[in-house]
């Protein structure tokens, strides 16, 4: 890799204006102490002692955006309830544009509530609703959607998808459409449910095993050879720019523009895997939509995915830290 001045790199992100599409999220932690089991079923009760509200699904990826410096808007489509002013607030408390994030009475805020004892998870309740956008609500996500783009000129739209129904095909298709027009980098992370609906995107980013799954693929190696083979068999039916494939403790993987390469992971003390996603498709699309190296893109989003697996729960990358590591792994 060239020489790169990581300063400049780091406040260039400063700014940069990047739409998240998709699936938001409000995680909410209940902790409290078990001292007994209930009379009325063999189950234990828990006295709540703390309540902890965080940013989930999309709203992760926003938040990795904005903690680089970016200037971010979240798109989507949430609930008319408290859940939903719940997360709105705390969006516009981490600078977080919401704008063109819309409410809907036909749909509630999905809500992952999880009880916790004594540092283990003793039930996760779901709220949600998962069928798609009804066709009211899917062509006011559309208008708001244009308006951004009007509005804000990004540099690039990033889709995350959990599979909760906003990412419908129709958005998927007229969004990329809107994108390819107006010269604007699109970025995925799929889910099983649209794996190839995600046509002629610039940088399509599965994990190992979504990606084996969706092309029903049981060959387990792990090298150039059978990862250029999966990125063929992508290219088939995406005609996308390039593949990101992320290999977990193995470290990621692209092939596009006359190049390919496996990036190793850097030893970590890992504590916790979750959200580590989110913060991938967040640099590597910062990155990327700064410089259009995706070598470069790979390399700090590598760096950036391990830095947040070394904390416990789900955590943004911190700008400092990056930049600190990224010189003193990528400086030479």
């Amino acid at each position: 890799m060239k020489p790169v001045d990581f300063d400049a790199l780091f406040a260039s992100f400063d700014g940069l204006r990047v739409g998240v599409i998709g699936d938001v999220m409000l995680d909410t932690y209940m902790w409290g102490k078990v001292e007994r089991i209930s009379p009325e079923a063999p189950v234990p009760v828990v006295a709540l002692q703390k309540k902890d509200y965080r940013i989930g699904g999309a709203g992760n990826v926003a938040l990795n955006l904005a903690s680089l410096g970016a200037r971010v808007n979240i798109l989507s489509v949430q609930g008319q309830d408290d859940d939903g002013e719940q997360l709105k607030k705390m969006f516009l408390e981490k600078g977080i544009g919401t704008e063109f994030l819309l409410s809907s009475g036909s749909r509630i805020t999905t809500n992952k509530i999880r009880v916790i004892s004594r540092n283990q998870q003793m039930m996760r309740l779901d709220s949600e609703i998962t069928k798609d956008l009804g066709y009211e609500d899917e062509n006011r996500l559309l208008l708001a959607v244009q308006h951004y783009i009007a509005q804000e000129n990004p540099a690039v739209i990033i889709f995350e998808d959990y599979n909760k129904g906003v990412l419908t095909e129709t958005v998927i298709r007229k969004v990329i459409g809107l994108c390819k027009v107006k010269g604007i980098i699109t970025t995925v992370d799929p889910k099983r449910r649209n794996f190839f609906t995600y046509r002629e995107v610039d940088i399509f980013k599965p994990n190992l095993k979504e990606v084996r799954e969706g092309l029903n693929i049981i060959d387990e190696a792990v090298n150039e050879q059978s990862l250029g083979e999966i990125h063929a068999a992508l290219y088939d039916q995406l005609e996308h720019r390039i593949s990101f494939i992320t290999l977990s403790e193995k470290g990621v993987y692209y092939a596009g523009e006359q190049r390919e390469r496996i990036i190793p992971s850097h030893i970590r003390n890992i504590a916790d895997v979750s959200g580590a996603g989110d913060t991938v498709i967040a640099v590597a699309s910062l990155v990327y939509a700064a410089t259009r190296d995706m070598d470069l893109a790979a390399e700090t989003a590598n760096i950036a995915g391990g830095l947040v697996c070394e904390e416990v729960g789900t955590v943004a990358i911190r700008k400092d830290a990056l930049l600190r590591e990224c010189k003193v792994l990528l400086g030479s």
